[in-house]
C-alpha cells in the first residue's frame, strides 16, 4: 500500500491534479452544475405526475400534459443552458466579456440546431442529447473570441461609447468567422455536428452504463479522493453531462411509460454509493461513537451530523483517510462493493433505477427513496448499504483503535 500511495503521489496526482485545475475543465464543471436546478425543478413535476400512491396516476390524468409542460421546458433546454454557462465562465476566466461570449456561443449552438429541410430547430439537439456539442462549441468559440481579441482582429469603437455597445462591435468579427465556419461545416458540406460527436463519445457513454464501466469511475474517484485530491471534481467535467443524458433518457422512458434504459444516471452515484459521503464514511462515523479511544470518539461525533447531509471533510481529513492506508482500503473497497450491489439490483429489477434529480446533499435512505420516484424497496437497500459499509469499516477500525489504545512497546 505504502507504494501504492508514492507511485500515485508522485505520478498520477500531479497529472489529474493539473486536469481539475484546468481552465477549460473548470468551466465545464460550473457549467454542469448551472443546470442542476433545471433537472431538479423537472424532477419535482415528475413526482407529482407519478407520485407512488394507489389511484393517484389515474386522478391526475386529466392534468398529465399540463405537469408535462415545465419537464419539457427544463430537460428540453439543457444543452442550451450549458453552452450558455459554460461560455460565459469561460470567457470570465480568460478575460473577455461573459455576457458577449455567452450571446455567441448561444447563437453558433442554436445555428447548428437547424434542421436544413424545414428550418425549424432540431429540439432534441437542444436538451441531453447536445451536451457533448454544447461543451465543444462553448469552447471553440470562446478561445476563438480570445485569439481575435488578442490580435486585434476587432471593430473598435471610441472609448465615449457605452461599454454595451463597445462590447457588441467587439464580437462582430469573431461571430461573422464563428457562424460562416459553422454554416459552410453544417449546411454546405453537410456534416451533421450533433451526430459526429454522439459518435465519437459513443463508447464513453456506452461504457459507463456498464458494470465494469461504472467500477473503474468508482475505483479512481475513491482512489484519488484517498490521496486528497477531490476525485468528483476532478472527473466530473468528463463524466456529468453522460449521467445527465442518462437521466434526461429515464425522464423521457418515465413519461412515455417505457422501461427506463440507463442504470447509472445521475443520481446512482450520489445516492447509491457515496452514502453518507464518499466511500460511505457515515457508516464509519457511526463505528467510531462507540470507540475506546477517545480521539476516534470525536471525530465521530463531530462528523456525524454533516455525513447525514453527505458532507465528511471532517471524518475524511480529521482521522485522517487521506493517505492513510489503514482506512484507504475500506474506503475505496465500499465503493466498489456498493456500486455493484446497487448496480446489479437495478439491472435485475429489485429496486428502481434513478430518474428524480435530488440535491446531493439529501440524506441517505430519504434519497434512495426519492431518486427513484418512491421506491420503498431502494430505502431498504439504502438501510442495507449502510450496514454493509460498516460490516466492511469495522475490522480496519478495530485494527486502528487497538493500535491506538495498545500501541506496540518500545524496543528495549
Amino acid at each position: 500500500m505504502t507504494r501504492l500511495t508514492a507511485f500515485l503521489t508522485r505520478y498520477v496526482v500531479p497529472a489529474l491534479t493539473a486536469l481539475s485545475e484546468n481552465t477549460s475543465m473548470a468551466a465545464i464543471r460550473a457549467g454542469m452544475v448551472s443546470v442542476v436546478p433545471l433537472t431538479i425543478i423537472g424532477g419535482l413535476f415528475l413526482v407529482v405526475s407519478f407520485l407512488p400512491v394507489p389511484g393517484w396516476e389515474a386522478m391526475v390524468a386529466p392534468y398529465a400534459s399540463l405537469l408535462q409542460i415545465p419537464v419539457t421546458a427544463t430537460f428540453g433546454i439543457l444543452g442550451l443552458v450549458a453552452c450558455i454557462s459554460i461560455a460565459h465562465d469561460l470567457g470570465t476566466r480568460l478575460g473577455q466579456e461573459p455576457l458577449v461570449s455567452a450571446t455567441m456561443a448561444a447563437t453558433v449552438f442554436l445555428l447548428i440546431q437547424i434542421e436544413p429541410t424545414d428550418l425549424t430547430f432540431r429540439t432534441p439537439g437542444l436538451g441531453s442529447q447536445g451536451l457533448f456539442t454544447a461543451i465543444i462549441i462553448a469552447l471553440v468559440v470562446v478561445r476563438t473570441q480570445k485569439v481575435f481579441t488578442d490580435r486585434g482582429i476587432v471593430i473598435t469603437m471610441p472609448e465615449t461609447v457605452p461599454s454595451v455597445v463597445y462590447q457588441s462591435f467587439l464580437s462582430l468579427v469573431p461571430l461573422l468567422f464563428l457562424v460562416v465556419v459553422f454554416w459552410l461545416v453544417r449546411f454546405v458540406a453537410g456534416v451533421d455536428i450533433n451526430q459526429a460527436v454522439q459518435a465519437a463519445f459513443g463508447p464513453l457513454v456506452f461504457a459507463l452504463n456498464t458494470l465494469p464501466g461504472i467500477l473503474v469511475y468508482a475505483f479512481l474517484v475513491s482512489l484519488l479522493w484517498s490521496v486528497g485530491i477531490h476525485g468528483d471534481n476532478a472527473l466530473d467535467a468528463i463524466v456529468s453531462p453522460i449521467f445527465l443524458q442518462y437521466l434526461a433518457e429515464n425522464v423521457a422512458a418515465v413519461t412515455a411509460g417505457q422501461p427506463l434504459p440507463y442504470v447509472t444516471a445521475n443520481g446512482f452515484f450520489t445516492t447509491f454509493v457515496n452514502v453518507g459521503g464518499t466511500g460511505a464514511t457515515l457508516a464509519l462515523a457511526l463505528i467510531l461513537v462507540r470507540s475506546r479511544d477517545a480521539a476516534f470518539r470525536q471525530v465521530g461525533r463531530v462528523s456525524l451530523p454533516t455525513q447525514v447531509f453527505q458532507i465528511n471533510e471532517p471524518i475524511f481529513f480529521g482521522l485522517p483517510i487521506v493517505l492513510n492506508p489503514v482506512f484507504m482500503v475500506p474506503y475505496v473497497l465500499n465503493a466498489l462493493v456498493l456500486t455493484t450491489g446497487s448496480y446489479l439490483l437495478m439491472s435485475w429489477g429489485l429496486i428502481g433505477r434513478p430518474f428524480i434529480n435530488v440535491p446531493w446533499t439529501t440524506p441517505p435512505v430519504i434519497g434512495h427513496y426519492l431518486v427513484t420516484g418512491g421506491d420503498w424497496r431502494a430505502a431498504v437497500w439504502g438501510v442495507v448499504s449502510l450496514c454493509i459499509a460498516m460490516a466492511v469499516y469495522y475490522p480496519f477500525a478495530k485494527a486502528a483503535e487497538r493500535a491506538r489504545v495498545h500501541p506496540p512497546s518500545a524496543p528495549g
